[in-house]
């Protein structure tokens, strides 16, 4: 990644355009709403393979001239994808090797997206040869603000390839086979090799999987796949288009990538987010998958895709409110993003995903939905200058940090650990809403990097942790800081091999405890701690060694020993949370550790009146965004202006709106 921040210069305002769905006379007035709507930029060509390349090796992209031309004749730039996320029926047809084949051995057929193995010499050489025509004919376009390679990566193959490339991967990794026993404990259950070619992915087999092996070939995996997409930028740069290079991430139900080292290899992250409730927690999730992906950038990144007027929870698709909207990807940019894009633009009439929302729905643009559209296009106009990032381009100046750890996820996810039902994902989203819900920011922070700045550094549920990133939390807390680490955290090294001696073994001496015994409570059982805090699903029966006990189980099979606990280290602090608290309980450990630890909330007393408060750094001084969640208006008391309304000072900010203030110096209140 360069070190240069993303600073497009403008707020990117559009979404994925698909003209291709549409007759040719409706261009024109995708063209004429989108002057309206003040839209900017807008993403071609994701699933437009089977246009480009008609048949193999021969290429018609007179059609995507034609479109480029009429939206740079209106000044709206693009993104261009590389349509490799859909190949066409006749690359399957021609090579059904470079067919994925699920973990029970099922190939999976053609007939939808993603149906390519990350592996196949013939799905590669495809991909880079689409991408080198692309970037041939269009790299050097004026319109052009960006690659946008691939889409979503994340369809994994247990077939041949995989299974060849895997142990390539293998042995580039541990040298010898009898290094790759030793790692993977293979003397449990006749597992040991004697040959590489004995091994296979974890496909469908008859009990569980060796953990090791699961989460190598997850490791693996991800390393495959951004070769993959190295492949392309190569084969684009080779052209000599200089556009910066992106790939969408996509969260929360499934993770397939180490998100730290992809991020490495990007000019600029960019993610689709898209809430998962209807419920006040989706404000929480805009926070969450912003701070990840801003954390992720290390500055300024990009919303690809977010959902216009729908969300979509099980089997039904809810509606998003238009102020939802609005304030949503307001909140995106407050935590970093450059840009509120969507997909897509106009709904289609037909195909897999006729009801997911658009920019222009079904009904047209005489519609509620596009005039929020319309609204959100003129708001992001009137606070362009807050786009341009400080130098440095930390655009959050976060004093908390929660790490996050691909291979924690997969660690947490291989079978049969005490409690299965624990998630990674869970654990740090809950982290991660009760600093929110005080009104904190937060800063996700990578393994091994500079920790300095962070009063308090949280660990949840790390479950595999390898001795340098003991000692590394070990330096953290010796330097002052203020370390808390959940429960099913360090009780496995980085081969998930189980550390000997009392949990959590890997951190046992830096905490100052000693767990005999991890006893799971049943769903409905409610744990009870001396302090007030409720519990459940996790316990341990602890004993302290140098630490002193904060709270005690008071119910429940461990009550009388320990259940929080705190090992003081010089300036510095090692809490240990030994079992799942409820939210509410999580939420009041979380305040009063980081307000003993000297953090402010971004706006005191903000969070306590439903407004979500945060100040986001630019190049010429520091901008306050107010959004306003709650039920009833809110009276805001500064110095400064706000850039979405032009009041002053003192204004009134009504439930459901947004506030941009350019700061004057002074303090900020809020009242009912």
């Amino acid at each position: 990644m360069t070190n240069t921040p993303y600073a497009p210069g403008r707020f990117l305002f559009g979404g994925d355009y698909n003209p291709e769905q549409w007759p040719r006379e409706t261009w024109a007035d995708d063209i004429a709403l989108m002057t309206r709507a003040k839209v900017n930029t807008v993403t071609i060509g994701v699933f437009s393979w089977a246009m480009l390349e008609p048949r193999e090796g021969e290429f018609d992209a007179s059609w995507l001239d034609e479109v480029i031309a009429n939206l740079h004749a209106a000044g709206i730039g693009f993104f261009l994808a590389t349509p490799t996320a859909s190949p066409p029926p006749w690359f399957t047809l021609a090579h059904p090797d470079a067919l994925p084949v699920r973990a029970d051995g099922t190939k999976v057929l053609h007939g939808s997206r993603d149906t390519y193995a990350i592996s196949a010499p013939a799905y590669r050489e495809a991909a880079r040869r689409i991408a080198r025509f692309l970037a041939d004919r269009y790299g050097s376009h004026p319109g052009l603000r960006g690659w946008h390679i691939h889409n979503e990566y994340g369809t994994i193959d247990f077939g041949p390839h995989a299974a060849r490339a895997f142990r390539e991967w293998l042995q580039d990794k541990y040298g010898s086979i009898g290094e790759l026993n030793t790692a993977w404990y293979t003397a449990f259950w006749s597992q040991r090799y004697s040959d590489w070619n004995e091994i296979l992915p974890p496909v469908q087999t008859q009990y569980l999987h060796n953990p090791a092996q699961l989460v190598d070939f997850k490791r693996f995996c991800s390393e495959e796949m951004l070769a993959a997409y190295d492949e392309q930028k190569a084969a684009i740069r080779a052209s000599g288009s200089s556009a910066p290079m992106t790939t969408n991430f996509m969260l929360p139900t499934w993770n397939h990538l180490d998100q730290w080292s992809w991020s490495d290899a990007q000019d600029v992250v960019s993610i689709d987010h898209y809430l998962d409730t209807t419920g006040p927690d989706g404000e929480t999730h805009v926070a969450y998958g912003s701070d990840l992906t801003r954390s992720w950038a290390r500055g300024p990144w990009v919303l690809m895709e977010q959902n216009a007027t729908g969300i979509r929870v099980g089997d039904r698709l809810f509606t998003k409110s238009v102020d939802r909207m609005i304030r949503n990807s307001i909140g995106y940019i407050a935590r970093g993003s450059q840009s509120s894009l969507f997909f897509q633009w106009r709904s289609s009439a037909a195909g897999s995903e006729s009801w997911h929302g658009a920019m222009v729905p079904h009904v047209g643009a005489d519609s509620r939905s596009f005039e929020a559209i319309v609204k959100l296009g003129a708001i992001l106009e009137r606070i362009a200058e807050v786009a341009q990032p400080p130098a440095d381009g930390r655009v959050i100046d976060a004093q908390v940090g929660i790490i996050w750890d691909a291979e924690g996820w997969w660690s947490l996810e291989t079978p049969h650990l005490p409690n299965d039902t624990i998630t990674y994902s869970d654990e740090v989203r809950a982290a991660h809403r009760a600093l929110w819900r005080a009104g904190h920011a937060v800063d996700f922070v990578r393994i091994g990097t500079d920790v300095a700045r962070y009063r308090v550094l949280v660990v949840p549920a790390l479950y595999a942790i390898s001795p340098a990133t003991a000692r590394w939390l070990e330096e953290y807390v010796s330097a002052g800081g203020n370390l808390i680490v959940s429960f099913a955290s360090g009780l496995a090294d980085e081969n998930q091999r189980v550390a000997s001696g009392g949990y959590p073994g890997m951190l046992r001496s830096l905490l100052g405890i000693r767990a005999e015994q991890i006893s799971p409570a049943a769903d409905e059982d409610e744990i009870m701690l001396s302090d007030g805090s409720t519990a459940g699903l996790w316990t341990e029966l602890l004993r302290l060694e140098s630490a002193v006990s904060l709270a005690d189980y008071t119910t429940g099979a461990f009550a009388g020993s320990p259940a929080i606990t705190r090992r003081r280290v010089g300036d510095g602090t090692a809490t240990y949370v030994s079992t799942k608290l409820t939210q509410p309980s999580l939420d009041d450990l979380f305040a009063s550790s980081v307000a003993q630890a000297g953090v402010e909330p971004v706006l005191a007393g903000a969070a306590a009146l439903g407004v979500e408060a945060v100040r986001r750094r630019a190049a010429e001084g520091d901008y306050l965004f107010l959004l306003n969640h709650g039920g009833g208006a809110i009276r805001v008391r500064g110095t400064g202006i706000d850039l979405v309304s032009g009041a002053e000072d003192d204004f009134s900010l009504a439930a459901g709106e947004v506030a941009v203030i350019r700061e004057s110096g002074g303090t900020w209140s809020l009242s009912r």
